[in-house]
């Protein structure tokens, strides 16, 4: 019961927002995206995909700095399962300013934005090289947001490591979709708190 209550409080809070304050300064973004996903039905038993958490602050209208998580797996008849990991930095910018009064309720819900990251990763397949090292990734995305204070996104991003193993350098590039809830930090604070006396119970 008391999960129950929680939960919604938090929707509560999150779903209860202004349209026009989602990438403000001192707002907080967390999500995840979903990308490298493959799933054959020929009978080779291959299944992929890789999930990125991330939490980012905005530093300034548009400009929000954060970090990330990834994590991923690969495997398929035969071959066994490989994995890849990432942990580290990243930045966004949202590009533009809000359309005007004349534009559709679409656009005037979609904003473009550049990500970069990099950190700590890793790509470990089960058969072939590896690599392991510095990551660095950059690519273009989009947001349209479904409500005031959640964006559904999609993200083209290019990532590249630079290390050891038995490949010096890993290129890859990625297709995801994911969903991000943004929260003023008044109401990041306020679910932080309801979490914390709900522990405390």
């Amino acid at each position: 019961m008391k999960r129950i209550l929680l939960i919604t409080a938090v929707l509560t809070i999150v779903i209860a927002g202004s349209a026009d304050a989602q990438i403000q300064r001192g707002n907080v973004m967390v999500g995840s995206n979903l990308s490298n996903i493959n799933l054959d039905l020929d009978g080779s038993g291959l299944f992929s995909f890789n999930l990125n958490p991330k939490v980012a602050w905005f530093i300034r209208d548009n400009v929000a700095v954060g970090g990330f998580l990834s994590a991923g797996l690969r495997t398929a008849k035969g071959q066994g399962t490989g994995i890849n990991y990432g942990v580290g930095a990243l930045a966004r910018y949202y590009l533009g300013a809000t359309p005007a009064n004349g534009a559709t309720d679409f656009i005037r819900s979609s904003r473009f934005f550049v990500e970069g990251t990099a950190g700590i990763q890793g790509d470990n397949p089960a058969v072939g090289n590896n690599t392991n090292g510095l990551g660095l990734g950059i690519g273009p995305g989009w947001t349209y947001f479904l409500t005031p204070n959640i964006g559904l996104e999609a993200l083209v991003k290019y990532e590249g490591i630079v290390g050891f193993g038995s490949r010096p350098t890993s290129n890859n590039l990625s297709v995801g979709v994911g969903f991000q809830i943004y929260l003023s930090s008044a109401r990041a604070r306020a679910i932080r708190n309801q979490v914390e006396s709900d522990i405390r119970r």
